[in-house]
């Protein structure tokens, strides 16, 4: 692991960053950055050296000569979590966040060492005692709420429970709050929140991009997957004013994928974290905005514009719509499933779970590509995975790569497989009751189930399918592919009718549209 958040800068690189950057010096005891701080600059190191230092003071890493100091957070623009202290004397190069981002573009290899590095470290930080606390029982849906942002949104986080571990000053701290305030969420630097919403947490922390009260553009996008980011990036590459809406965390499904390992341009594979690195970075070169997290409540259509209200009375007002919410996860049809989700029963498996699930049992429910992908990743991590399917065969649905790698690190696949019946105490999976009645012992589940389409919020103004997926093209009885029954609003990715529900085809279609929204805008005045 080492090796990767470690890496060091060749003197051809050294020499482009200091072409952008400021050539400063530091003293040893010098604190270059620390938590809490909201922006800091890009680093590299001449000479010298710098340990990076948790909330209590532990040493997580060093970095020395030709190493270089940061992680995602820089490209994000979040709340820094680690604290920089020099411990040999420095000469650096200090490069501000804008102007490393535009290098990164300029300069392909530096950009891949730099986003790779970013995106190992932020993972290892994942695993690590970092970052916000969130004090709340499991038994509250307001805790596992925040809990599941935090997750989703890749954010370095400790849960500190008192129902499941003997933590005398959690458990005092809950006490002196009233029932409607848990969990209390405490973030670097020692900003207090008490049952805060998403949104609260994701201001306070600095993501994403606070909206005004009334916005006009020439494209909103809803839904930040990788339809919506691949929309971004070509309709703002081509001068087009572009607003991305994401209700929970940029990147969709993909963005929680351990590795896609069968995407066009990357044979070794990519992270589904790093992937939405990348899009999201891009994006933001063109000018595109990403706003994180509204919900959109409804869609007004119009003659020369359109109109999306979102939640905290926000509305934008659109030439163009495209409708790219994906969709969300299936859940098992199963009593008091909600008491064990976020404790031992998951959506997505990250570093994270895998650490938490070393060593147990584990089951993975699903026959498709996320499943077997969750499957190899628990079980390259120590976990004894089994996964459950209710096809006949698994290669029905998934790809033969995957069936190879399932045998490769011996995992138990198990046809004809349903879950009935969930037992445990407290949201502590023990077992589960399959519907022939065996009994398996599993301490995680992992579910994925497919998706429904994220469609309700649009009544009937569009017209969908009887799943609830939006019609386009000859469908929907309208001229262009991916336009739907109303003229100047598109549909792109898992939330279209008919698509193909591959990370690749969305970002084709996402670029596809625009083709089509320049031909509406060509043809509707501003």
């Amino acid at each position: 692991m080492a090796s990767a958040i470690s890496p060091v800068l060749s003197e051809t690189q050294l020499a482009t960053l200091a072409l952008h950057g400021e050539e400063r010096t530091a003293a040893v005891g010098d604190v270059l950055f620390q938590i809490g701080d909201t922006r800091y600059p890009f680093i590299a190191i001449r000479e010298g050296e710098a340990a990076i230092l948790d909330a209590a003071g532990h040493e997580i890493v060093r970095h020395g000569a030709s190493g270089f100091l940061g992680e995602i957070n820089l490209m994000s623009g979040q709340t820094v979590f680690l604290t920089a202290v020099v411990t040999q004397a420095m000469r650096y190069i200090a490069l501000d966040r804008d102007d490393l981002r535009a290098l990164l573009f300029e300069d392909g290899t530096l950009g891949d060492l730099l986003l790779a590095t970013f995106t190992a470290r932020r993972e290892l930080l994942q695993q690590q005692d970092v970052g916000m606390e969130i004090i709340g029982p499991r038994s509250s849906a307001s805790t596992r709420r925040v809990v599941a942002f935090a997750g989703r949104n890749r954010l370095p986080y400790t849960w500190r429970d008192p129902e499941h571990a003997d933590d005398p000053t959690a458990a005092t701290l809950l006490a002196a709050l009233a029932p409607d305030e848990a969990p209390l969420v405490r973030l670097p630097g020692g900003m207090e929140l008490r049952n805060p919403s998403s949104g609260a947490v994701s201001r306070a922390l600095g993501i994403g991009l606070e909206l005004a009260p009334r916005e006009e553009v020439d494209l909103v996008v809803i839904g930040g997957g990788p339809a919506g980011l691949g929309a971004a990036v070509y309709a703002a590459s081509e001068g087009l004013a572009t607003l991305v809406v994401e209700s929970t965390a940029l990147g969709g499904q993909a963005g929680t994928s351990r590795r896609i390992e069968n995407y066009l341009g990357f044979p070794a594979g990519i992270t589904g974290s790093e992937l939405t690195s990348r899009a999201v970075a891009q994006a933001r070169k063109f000018e595109a905005r990403t706003a994180t997290p509204y919900r959109a409540l409804a869609l007004e259509p119009g003659s020369g514009s359109h109109v999306v209200r979102l939640e905290d009375d926000h509305e934008i007002t659109a030439r163009a719509v495209l409708l790219a919410t994906g969709a969300e996860y299936r859940r098992l049809p199963v009593a008091e499933l909600e008491d064990y989700e976020g404790v031992s029963v998951f959506y997505a498996a990250g570093p994270p779970e895998a650490q938490r699930c070393a060593a147990t049992r584990v089951g993975v429910i699903g026959g498709g590509n996320s499943a077997g992908q969750a499957a190899v990743w628990l079980a390259r991590g120590g976990a004894l995975v089994t996964l459950l399917h209710r096809r006949p065969d698994v290669r029905e649905t998934m790809s033969d790569y995957l069936v190879r790698e399932l045998d490769r690190y011996g995992v138990a696949v198990r046809d004809r497989s349903e879950v009935a019946e969930l037992h445990g105490i407290d949201g502590e999976l023990e077992a589960v009751t399959l519907r022939d009645g065996e009994r398996l012992s599993f301490s995680f589940l992992f579910l994925f189930l497919g998706a429904t389409p994220c469609t309700e919020w649009l009544g009937d103004v569009v017209a969908r399918d009887d799943d609830g997926f939006v019609l386009t093209g000859a469908r929907a009885g309208a001229g262009g592919l991916l336009e739907t029954s109303v003229p100047g609003i598109y549909a792109a990715g898992d939330v279209r009718s008919g698509s193909t529900k591959r990370c690749a085809t969305a970002v084709g279609e996402g670029a596809m549209v625009v083709s089509f929204v320049h031909q509406h805008l060509s043809r509707t005045p501003a």
